[in-house]
């Protein structure tokens, strides 16, 4: 909750604020200050061999923790690659008769949080710990407010904040305080820029396509609207970018992927944020069978970019990323995991199934959509290790060309891992009168009250009629993927700035 009052330790560091101003001290100086080394390069390099190189060094970073042994201090800085050890000596700072730099900036108006540059050398302290020797320090910038308490011993962190009001609305003070975070949003990244190598590295094509759109296209699901003022018109948050990835297959480009931002106005979980990232690709002259034997090598590598090995141990299971996948149909997952085999039922008989297997469906929803909570509810958290559900009913796959040797199919896969979606691929339709038929099924869902059913785009329609060529198309769950990655139990784990409720004043 947001405080309109100030705690006593505010006023306190607002007081310190101004001793400092009135000591001469700015502190928020000019930006500049030449880093010349960090913790981690010191730390892992530092030796008896290397001691010429560190007879001058410039860290900057946050104070962390300070002991006070009279004329001589130890503290810990924190910068961007971590923690290490400072030692403060009076008469080092304060060489001449006025001690006040030591006497008073340092013991007592810099606190834990304040950000400080330090010029010194480094030496290893009798305990045998890597630290820097300060001669010069340099306050960079006076925080006003106090970091949440956590526990520490000889400067190692072993109680980090856990509460999730905290972290999600206070990123910045939880990436502060609790280390593991910065790790797992270092590791994304990592994950990020193996997965463009991988795609730079075989000639494809990353593109950017409207965020705002006149139609929410490419996907089921329910949008945001908004308006466009100096057009008058409604215009939609995207849900999927899939259809202008389309278009540029039509116009001639091969390989196109883009990380794609995506809003989708629907509920909220640990595995589900209204904002999310979604990594799609559309290669011309392929198909699905081509595009499973790509996303396991792509995946396997992103793996060992990531974390050196194939293998993720998550929520206690050993998820290994190492190519080739297990492939099955959805048809006979279904029959494997509810004894029913559901091939050619109607939609009357697929609701008789659902009530014998006591999951909840409702008039809305036609054949595709009871066919995806039959499996949803009964067969996909069974599959922990990488899996391609492959052959889904051409219901529940409105973008999709349909299967080549099975009637009433789509060539179509689902990739799960650890009982969820993290991919979904098709042989992309290019037929644009099957094309048109499909949407206009979609349309007829959507006046029963599917919320989640497909507009019907034209314009997407007319590319589509000047021929696009065969065609494979996936898209991945980034934050998904990140969540087996980084063994994350929640996707707010895995995004920066999680959406939350507005935070509510108190007097």
């Amino acid at each position: 909750m947001v405080q309109s009052t100030l705690s006593e330790q505010e006023v306190v560091r607002r007081d310190k604020l101004k001793e400092l101003e009135g000591l001469g001290i700015n502190p928020y100086p000019a930006p500049l200050f030449e880093v010349t080394h960090n913790a981690k390069e010191i730390k892992e390099n530092f030796s008896e061999a290397t001691l010429e190189n560190y007879k001058s060094v410039s860290l900057a970073g946050r104070v962390m923790s300070v002991r006070d042994m009279g004329k001589a201090n130890f503290a810990v800085l924190q910068d961007s690659t971590g923690r290490i050890q400072l030692y403060i000596k009076r008469d080092d700072i304060c060489p001449d008769e006025d001690k006040t730099l030591y006497n008073t900036v340092w013991k007592k108006l810099i606190d834990i949080g304040d950000i400080i540059g330090v010029k010194g050398f480094v030496f290893i302290t009798k305990t045998g710990e890597t630290s820097v020797h300060i001669t010069e320090f340099t306050l960079l910038s006076k925080a006003l407010r106090p970091l949440p308490v956590v526990k520490e011993k000889d400067g190692e962190v072993f109680d980090a904040v856990s509460d999730v009001e905290f972290k999600y609305r206070q990123r910045y003070a939880d990436l502060i305080v609790n280390p593991g975070v910065r790790d797992t949003f270092v590791k994304i990244t990592k994950m990020k820029n193996a997965i463009r190598a991988f795609l730079n590295e075989r000639g494809a094509l990353e593109v950017d396509t409207p965020v705002l759109q006149s139609i929410p296209g490419g996907a089921i699901a329910r949008p945001f609207i908004t308006h466009h003022n100096a057009l008058d018109i409604p215009l939609y948050l995207r849900i999927a970018n899939e259809l202008y990835l389309k278009r540029l297959i039509v116009g001639g480009f091969d390989w196109v992927y883009e990380f794609s931002r995506n809003f989708r106005n629907e509920g909220m979980d640990r595995t589900h944020n209204p904002e999310f990232t979604i990594l799609e690709f559309y290669t011309a002259y392929k198909d699905y069978l081509w595009m499973m034997e790509i996303t396991e090598q792509m995946l396997e590598q992103t793996a060992i970019a990531t974390n050196g090995v194939t293998e993720v141990e998550v929520d206690g299971k050993n998820i290994s990323f190492k190519a080739p996948f297990t492939r099955i149909s959805i048809f006979d997952a279904i029959k494997q995991h509810t004894g029913i085999d559901i091939t050619g039922m109607d939609e009357e008989q697929l609701r008789e199934v659902c009530h014998q297997l006591n999951i909840h469906v409702d008039k809305t929803m036609g054949k595709g959509k009871l066919i995806d909570e039959i499996f949803g509810g009964k067969c996909e958290h069974h599959y922990i290790q990488p899996t391609f559900i492959i052959d889904y009913p051409i219901e529940m796959s409105p973008l999709t060309k349909k299967h080549r040797n099975k009637e009433g199919l789509v060539e179509r896969f689902e990739l799960m891992i650890n009982g969820k979606e993290i991919a979904n691929a098709y042989s992309e339709l290019n037929d644009p009168i099957d094309q048109r038929e499909r949407f206009e099924e979609q349309v007829k869902l959507m006046e029963r009250g599917d919320h989640e059913a497909m507009y019907i785009d034209h314009d997407f329609l007319r590319s589509l009629e000047y021929g696009m060529p065969p065609t494979a198309g996936i898209g991945i769950g980034i934050e998904r993927l990140a969540m087996l990655l980084t063994a994350q139990h929640s996707i707010q784990d895995v995004l920066l700035f999680p959406q939350m409720r507005p935070e509510k004043t108190v007097e």
